[in-house]
């Protein structure tokens, strides 16, 4: 269940600190805001650096490091560092490897204009793309 990765990739319900069961979860999450201990799991977990996740975030890494580690970020951080999440839970979903849904996150993919799934990470619309796109793929309309 995709719920259920989000929240083993945030570092899991301890650290969360909601059981994700409905979308609903994941909305009031976002208003309470996701802390950096479950954004460094995500990171950890996407194998990028802090400064990368920070321009998908549109934040600088300055504003990560300055966070103590239960500090929560903003709604609309939470929510992008969120669907982020569920991307990934999506890949592991679709592609059921790690390491084969990373290498998938960083090439270009001519279903997103050449550009690569993870750099369209930084917007809402583009997120949906990349969830349409992992939904193709495991549907079998490859691209």
């Amino acid at each position: 269940m995709v719920l259920e990765e989000v929240e083993n990739i945030l570092g899991g319900q301890r650290n969360l600190s909601i059981k994700l069961r409905s979308q609903m979860d994941l909305v009031d999450l976002a208003h309470k805001g996701v802390n950096k201990i479950a954004l460094n799991h995500l990171v950890k977990y996407l194998d990028i650096s802090q400064k990368r996740m920070a321009t998908i975030l549109k934040i600088t890494p300055k504003t990560i490091q300055a966070r103590k580690p239960k500090d929560n970020f903003p709604i609309t951080i939470s929510e992008q560092i969120l669907r982020i999440a569920e991307v990934a839970a999506r890949g592991l979903e679709v592609f059921g490897d790690d390491e084969k849904f990373r290498r998938w996150l960083h090439l270009p993919n001519v279903a997103l204009g050449k550009k690569t799934p993870f750099d369209l990470l930084d917007t809402n619309y583009g997120t949906d793309l990349v969830l349409d796109v992992l939904g193709r793929i495991e549907h079998g309309v490859h691209s």
